[in-house]
């Protein structure tokens, strides 16, 4: 994939060129090419990975995003099953993805 319909620029692994080309409308047509509509459930996740990013500046892989999830929005939310239902696959490079995020450093 080379782009998306919001004409932004993609690696071959679907991320990001430039990550100030990241808007929410981007962040709508990653999720639809991930097969993915988002909910408000996914934007709390998909705003804590970019706020994980900000702070840490490296893409949360799923053990720190698992409990930066748990930190922030509670035990019930903090747990990979719940990540994994919204982000189907690998979870955290989907949430990298569809964040606007570089590939997260340690996933294959």
């Amino acid at each position: 994939m080379e782009n998306t319909d919001a004409n932004v620029l993609l690696d071959p692994e679907g991320y990001l060129v430039d990550m100030s080309d990241w808007s929410e409308a981007v962040a709508d047509q990653l999720a639809v090419d991930e097969g993915i509509e988002l909910t408000s459930e996914h934007w709390e996740i998909i705003h804590l990975a970019r706020g994980f990013y900000r702070r840490y500046e490296m893409a949360p892989a799923m053990r720190p995003l698992v409990k930066a999830t748990q930190q922030t929005l509670g035990s019930d939310k903090g747990r990979s099953i719940y990540l994994m239902r919204l982000f189907p696959g690998s979870t955290a490079k989907v949430v990298a993805r569809i964040a606007g995020l570089p590939k997260p450093t340690n996933c294959l």
